[in-house]
């Protein structure tokens, strides 16, 4: 992966942002497409990743298995690797991730309310 530049203007704004709005400290940690869809399928509970995998059809390996690890390393998501063969790799959500919950819960809400016409969008 590509080093960071930590005096690029970019990486200042992120700074200025993260100090000045804490939305923005969330979407730098749950943003993107498919880490929302991700902790959603991890708030019922431990999942193995062809489960994650058959959970969310549509999202590729390479992009799962990237996700993941960001999720992983932001915190949000523990991994438990059983030393057996063939391995037996669980996902689970942190208490970070589970702090989430509330976030994920209103998203999802939101959603079926738009489905079922109550909001218009």
């Amino acid at each position: 992966m590509t080093a960071i530049k930590e005096s690029s203007t970019i990486q200042e704004n992120k700074q200025y942002a993260l100090e000045k709005c804490p939305v923005t400290f969330v979407m730098e940690k749950i943003g993107g497409f498919w880490k929302p869809i991700i902790l959603y399928h991890l708030s019922t509970g431990d999942k193995r990743y062809s489960e994650l995998k058959r959970a969310i059809p549509a999202v590729t390996e390479k992009m799962l298995i990237q996700h993941l690890k960001q999720l992983e390393a932001d915190g949000l998501v523990i991994r438990e690797a059983k030393p057996v063969v063939p391995p037996f790799v669980t996902y689970k959500l942190s208490d970070a991730g589970k702090g989430l919950l509330p976030v994920i819960d209103a998203m999802a809400a939101w959603a079926f309310k738009v489905k079922d016409g109550i909001y218009s969008v």
